[in-house]
């Protein structure tokens, strides 16, 4: 599938999406049915290593519904840092049954838990629990980060969703992303043989491989900038419909509707410039990602912090930006556009809960240090 292909399909999926999007962020139902759609649509057998576009289809679909464009984005994320390791035979393999499979990937991999993996005759014993393992409980694949127990090694294995003893808690109720089934997930004597280990993460910093591996966690910041983007993106033209279609004009404006009153139209033009100007930066650090992914073991740790340094810039302005779209669009709808079944504040709270991911101002206070200093943000799990 070629660019304007995939994103015609992201149109598509979108439009599927839209329409009842506040009727199924009320019933807060693992997304079964939406996952389908992303399979159907062929959207999961892209390249993952094309940042430009898969973001840009991210960014469609999360317009329409943040945790389904959510999952979409972690599901490449996914499949594109497995080709991290020095496995390059095995990540096109994985790539190449996704597409035929229309498998939906998801990930236990969240640095603050512990699973362990102990060592067994045919493999691999896993056991242990991950919390916000976001699409777990739809995966068809997963990739599990795990650490050995006779040596410490921090593995990354691939394996069968379904495997026996995979269980998910139904223990997601956050007030955002509802549909982005972020639960848990317990492993309990899993078996996996050797061949599903994609590879170790180095024990320190100044292994050489770390810097290549370390791409992963500026990936996932550059997803959920997209994403951030997009839930603006989608606010701004729910509101304009609403507007439109619904408002009524101010008596002491005197204007004949609400969409001539010049302070709407004004604060119309104020989100959309910013929310163009969030877009621009988010799609800046895509294509800085894909050229820093692009030198493969070329890559340097000044290049590799430079790149940081763009996403974190992007996912700041993102952050700020989403987070004034979302409220003041309560402002150019009205009172009457408050009525749950218009379902506007699914926005605000997916934009909240998104944005507390990992604390934003440590981002801002890597680009401050860079710019006053010249120093470049250190590998963490978060930049």
């Amino acid at each position: 599938m070629n660019t304007d292909d995939a994103l015609t399909a992201a149109r598509k999926v979108a439009g599927l999406l839209h329409g009842d999007a506040a009727e199924r962020d009320r019933a807060g139902r693992r997304p079964v049915r939406e996952v389908r759609a992303l399979r159907e649509s062929g959207l999961l057998g892209l390249a993952p290593d094309d940042h430009v576009t898969t973001h840009a289809v991210v960014r469609i679909v999360a317009a329409a519904d943040a945790s389904i464009g959510h999952l979409l984005g972690y599901h490449y994320l996914h499949l594109w840092r497995i080709g991290l390791f020095d496995r390059p035979e095995q990540a096109r393999r994985i790539w190449r049954d996704t597409a035929e499979r229309n498998w939906f990937w998801a990930a236990a991999t969240n640095p603050q838990d512990t699973i362990r993996a102990t060592p067994s005759p045919d493999g691999l014993v896993v056991n242990g629990s991950r919390a916000f393992a976001t699409g777990a409980a739809v995966a068809d694949r997963l990739v599990v980060n795990a650490t050995r127990d006779d040596g410490g090694d921090r593995l990354t294995i691939v394996m069968d969703a379904r495997l026996p003893g995979i269980g998910h808690p139904d223990d997601w109720d956050n007030m955002g992303q509802r549909l982005s089934a972020s639960g848990s997930v317990t492993f309990d004597g899993v078996r996996v043989p050797h061949e599903q280990v994609v590879g170790a993460l180095p024990a320190g910093r100044d292994d050489p491989r770390m810097v290549r591996l370390s791409l992963s966690a500026l990936a996932y910041q550059s997803v959920l900038t997209q994403v951030l983007v997009a839930i603006a993106e989608g606010a701004l033209a729910e509101a304009a419909r609403y507007t439109r279609e619904h408002a009524r004009p101010w008596p002491l404006g005197g204007a004949e509707s609400a969409g001539r009153d010049p302070y709407i139209l004004a604060g119309y033009g104020e989100l959309v410039a910013s929310v163009r100007a969030a877009g621009l930066l988010a799609d800046q650090a895509a294509s800085a990602l894909r050229a820093a992914s692009d030198l493969g073991p070329a890559l340097t740790a000044e290049v590799r912090g430079e790149t940081g340094v763009t996403i974190s810039s992007a996912k700041v302005v993102a952050t700020r930006v989403v987070l004034e779209t979302t409220t003041r669009i309560f402002d150019f709808i009205g009172a009457r556009g408050t009525a749950g079944r218009f379902g506007f504040d699914r926005f605000w709270r997916d934009a909240r809960t998104l944005t507390l991911h990992d604390p934003v101002v440590y981002k801002a206070r890597e680009v401050g240090a860079h710019f006053l200093t010249g120093e470049l943000p250190p590998p963490t799990a978060y930049s």
